[in-house]
């Protein structure tokens, strides 16, 4: 199947609402004239979780001095507004806009596996363009992709946040019913994607470790996931080339089958997204409250 395929072969892609449509027929470098006022905007005049970023940054990079930890916030800033409006963009784009702004070094190592017959679990961080990551996913693998997300709670953002998520052929499921879905559609040969570098909050089973220079709590479904079906999994890391295009790569983070220790399989995750990170700090989502639980001085917590 050749690279947007599955896109074209299906129905037609979901319409957004008029005024969003209308908003991504906008130049992309117009809207990035609009990310660069909004970066500006955030950092300078709102100071968009300043207070959150630059503790964070603190205690991940103790060498670094107050300065540099600004000008790293600063392109935070700007790279955040940047993924803002290329998520609006993606109303517009075609697959082949896709291909040519999210470049994979080796695709073939997801496609290798989803052509013995079984789905692939691919995990990621919040690095880059994670959208745009699922679009390229979708329209050049392929294969259908699952994605888990957090549905929105605003009934009218995540009915337009949905629609942006699945033009380009994503079948989007709500992480609470993503395990009960993949054994529900096991037949159907796909990935499976999802991000699992936000704060487990709301689930008991956690995995502690140290992350960017703190103990950090780890969301363990994917792990129960891999566990459970022992699908292959990867880990897609994204870099930022240059304004609105990027690099993919695939690393093999668990073999289909392979056993694995409890906790070893997200330790190695942490560990493959703490690298990510540290090569461009800014492109992560620093301004979401990552370490808001502690962890406990008796038992796994």
């Amino acid at each position: 199947m050749s690279a947007g395929s599955q896109v074209v072969a299906g129905a037609s892609p979901p319409r957004p609402a008029w005024w969003i449509a209308l908003l991504s027929r906008i130049p992309l470098a117009a809207l990035y004239a609009l990310a660069g006022l909004l970066g500006w905007l955030g950092f300078h005049v709102f100071r968009y979780r300043r207070g959150i970023i630059d503790a964070s940054l603190a205690r991940a990079y103790p060498d670094l001095d107050a300065r540099a930890r600004a000008q790293i916030c600063n392109r935070h800033h700007h790279g955040f507004a940047q993924v803002f409006v290329e998520i609006l963009k993606s109303g517009a784009l075609t697959p082949d806009d896709i291909a040519r702004r999210v470049r994979f070094m080796n695709l073939s190592l997801l496609q290798e596996r989803l052509e013995r017959g079984r789905p692939v679990l691919v995990v990621a961080a919040h690095q880059c363009n994670w959208e745009w990551l699922m679009h390229a996913m979708a329209s050049q693998s392929g294969f259908p992709v699952d994605a888990a997300y957090k549905p929105l709670k605003n009934p009218w953002a995540n009915r337009e946040m949905l629609t942006l998520r699945t033009r380009f052929g994503a079948h989007l499921v709500p992480a609470k019913e993503l395990l009960p879905d993949i054994i529900k559609r096991r037949a159907i040969v796909r990935t499976i994607a999802m991000i699992a570098d936000q704060e487990p909050r709301s689930s008991e089973k956690r995995h502690w470790t140290r992350f960017l220079n703190r103990d950090t709590a780890f969301y363990m479904g994917a792990e129960e996931i891999a566990r459970k079906t022992q699908y292959s999994v990867l880990f897609a890391g994204m870099r930022r080339l240059s304004k609105g295009h990027y690099e993919v790569s695939f690393t093999p983070l668990a073999e289909a089958g392979e056993r694995l220790e409890p906790g070893e399989f997200t330790e190695r995750y942490a560990r493959l997204s703490e690298a990510q990170i540290n090569a461009s700090p800014p492109d992560w989502l620093w301004s979401h409250k990552r370490w808001k639980l502690k962890k406990p001085l008796y038992g796994a917590g």
